[in-house]
């Protein structure tokens, strides 16, 4: 197919086709995520949820020197993010060690937005990085939102997003993990995905 250039990126050569893709969705929505926290360079940084583009944010920011701490129900989601240097790993309502700077929502479960910004730091940012989430509980303003908390939705990302995150990823470099289906077995890829079996990313071969 033939596209505009200006919509077009140069994928760097270390990255195999199926190794590329998690980057340029995912990886690229994380990045964007990354960036709408406010995140700082050794800081301590949470992400609740740990798929697709967690597994691609965590190696940002990790090569950023952040502390990270990962929230999420699954066993084998907390043990990945414990090999790409998670810090520490519990379930999505366990307190960390510490609070966090920043964080970022990655799964689309409501209930998680009164979670982290209960371990937010003061002045700190929770980004919502999914594109549904079932309805956010009530807050309570002396505990979720006061000393001046920010919370923040990641609505699109730019051409630049992306263009940083492959220099970035060449750069690191990031190790996508994928598993690979051939696109007849789409539906079978996304109910893994929905059963939260998937470790990294789900990539369909064509």
């Amino acid at each position: 197919m033939t596209i505009r250039e200006a919509f077009a990126y140069r994928i760097p050569e270390e990255f195999p086709d199926e190794k590329a893709a998690p980057l340029l969705c995912a990886g690229i929505v994380g990045y964007r995520a990354l960036r709408i926290s406010g995140i700082a360079r050794h800081e301590r940084l949470g992400l609740f949820g740990f798929g697709a583009s967690a597994h691609v944010a965590i190696q940002v920011a990790r090569h950023w020197g952040c502390e990270v701490y990962v929230f999420s129900r699954g066993p084998e989601h907390r043990e990945l993010a414990r090999e790409l240097g998670a810090a520490w790993t519990g379930k999505p309502l366990d307190d960390p060690p510490a609070k966090i700077h920043s964080a970022i929502v990655f799964a689309p479960a409501g209930e998680l937005v009164p979670a982290a910004l209960k371990v937010l730091e003061k002045g700190g940012t929770v980004a919502l990085a999914g594109i549904t989430m079932t309805p956010v509980p009530p807050l309570d303003y002396e505990t979720h939102l006061y000393h001046e908390k920010i919370l923040k939705s990641v609505a699109n990302a730019t051409r630049e997003d992306g263009a940083e995150l492959l220099r970035l990823a060449a750069q690191i470099p990031i190790r996508t993990q994928t598993e690979l289906f051939p696109l007849g077995d789409a539906n079978r890829a996304l109910l893994l995905l929905k059963r939260g079996r998937i470790r990294g990313a789900a990539v369909l071969k064509i």
